[in-house]
């Protein structure tokens, strides 16, 4: 419609007029509207759900399931030797075996090296104190063995060791002491005696993986006796003895060790070994003493394996009724002599030997872990051919060392002895092991004793 120049509209045309206007106004700016201005529930797709710099897309989920490793059923091997008594001679000898200087017991002791090395955990009985620092070693009859003899054990793939016997105060609780903190410094665990009462209670651990299973063997240990010498007042945990009276110690106690036992599998322990310092010395079978404690401790059923040491000789092994589920528990009454000076010249012929046991154990994946059985190897010590200790039928068997002292029939019979020792062993088949075994896996883990 055309307005013809200076008439005026009527006010209800102009503000029909301005509305049109408006509204073809708002029609055109609408691509160019701000997004953010608008009621978040009408956008497709809101500001906070948009990506920003910092942020990384978020990862699909794996359709995946984590895999837990199987457990399979594990087979395990426990070693042991008799007592490591180093007399002067032995401590003479070491001194003259090391190179610059000091002690170094390994030459006398590498012909057993595959043995405690071929075992996946290696035990033996320390029968006596270390000399301290600024102290000169001595042998019979007060014991304190050079401090290197523990770092040697340790090359020699010992893992432990019972330190409770008659001999552990010779130089007096301070060097008992000092004992275990070698032990300690050398990665060595250790059963029988203590510096507290917390450590006297606790038991040695030892854990071991195979399987799929991780498998805690306690080891827990104890003497008779002290030769007479009174235990401490102010530290009477420093040795474990089962006698209630150790100056008359012919009545053998077997509480105490049955108590740690019970705490050691209700702290975990799927396995326990019992280290114990019994007997009469030079005597080859066990006593009355012996044999209560041994069927008292089966009958708890909590301890597998028992220990002997302490005679200095031989004695046979037996598997008695009772045990963890009444599935037995496993004696060696005493191992014998690992490293002396005692042979006939002295004693009786048979402190020239020992015994090394190797027990097998089983672990179903579905069970408890059980010693299955046991095998012994017999070993004896060249005290004229520089101490030398090695296994007998090697010498019997093979080819023998230049510096090998013992004559043919001496080697036989020191065999024929310790076969009629071990005939006498009854419960079960304990074979004779000619061959050092393999390590089924990786060494085991020593767990420290708490302090």
């Amino acid at each position: 419609m055309r307005i013809p120049r200076g008439a005026r509209l009527p006010i209800t045309l102009i503000l029909v007029l301005l509305l049109v206007i408006g509204a073809g106004a708002i029609a055109l700016l609408g691509p160019w509207r701000d997004v953010a201005a608008e009621d978040p529930t009408d956008a497709s797709t809101s500001a906070s759900e948009q990506p920003t710099a910092s942020e990384e897309p978020t990862a699909e989920p794996s359709s995946e399931e984590p895999t837990t490793p199987a457990v399979e059923d594990a087979v395990f091997t426990i070693g042991a030797v008799g007592d490591v008594l180093p007399h002067d001679t032995p401590i003479a000898t070491a001194a003259a075996d090391a190179e610059g200087g000091g002690y170094d017991f390994r030459p006398m002791l590498e012909a057993t090296r595959p043995y405690s090395e071929g075992v996946d955990l290696m035990l033996c009985n320390f029968e006596v104190p270390l000399s301290q620092p600024g102290e000169t070693p001595s042998g019979y009859p007060s014991f304190g063995a050079p401090a290197e003899l523990v770092g040697n054990l340790a090359d020699l793939g010992y893992d432990g060791c019972s330190t409770g016997t008659n001999h552990t105060l010779d130089r007096g609780a301070d060097n008992a002491e000092y004992t275990l903190d070698v032990f300690d410094e050398s990665g060595l665990g250790h059963a029988g005696s203590a510096r507290s009462q917390t450590e006297a209670d606790a038991p040695q651990l030892y854990e071991i993986e195979r399987g799929g299973q991780t498998i805690t063997v306690a080891q827990l240990g104890g003497s008779y006796g002290t030769n007479g010498i009174p235990i401490p007042g102010d530290s009477p945990w420093v040795i474990n003895t089962f006698s209630p009276d150790i100056m008359d110690p012919g009545n053998y106690d077997p509480s105490e060790l049955i108590a740690q036992a019970t705490a050691a599998r209700e702290a975990g322990a799927d396995l326990v070994v019992a280290t114990i310092h019994w007997g009469v010395e030079y005597q080859l079978s066990p006593n009355v003493e012996q044999t209560a404690m041994a069927q008292a401790l089966a009958e708890s059923g909590q301890i597998d394996l028992v220990v002997g040491t302490h005679p200095h000789v031989p004695q046979p092994f037996e598997k008695l009724d009772g045990g963890p589920d009444g599935s037995g528990m496993w004696v060696a009454w005493s191992l014998g002599n690992f490293i002396s000076n005692q042979d006939s010249n002295c004693c009786i012929s048979e402190t020239a030997t020992g015994l090394f046991m190797t027990a097998t154990v089983t672990a179903p994946a579905d069970g408890p872990a059980r010693v299955s059985g046991m095998t012994w190897t017999p070993i004896t010590v060249d005290r004229v051919g520089q101490q030398r200790a090695y296994p007998l039928l090697d010498l019997v068997n093979d080819e023998r060392p230049g510096i090998l002292a013992l004559s043919e029939a001496t080697l036989q019979q020191r065999l024929s002895e310790v076969e009629a020792i071990m005939s006498e062993s009854t419960g079960a088949e304990f074979p004779v092991l000619d061959a050092p075994s393999t390590p089924t896996g990786e060494p085991p883990a020593v767990i420290p004793r708490p302090r």
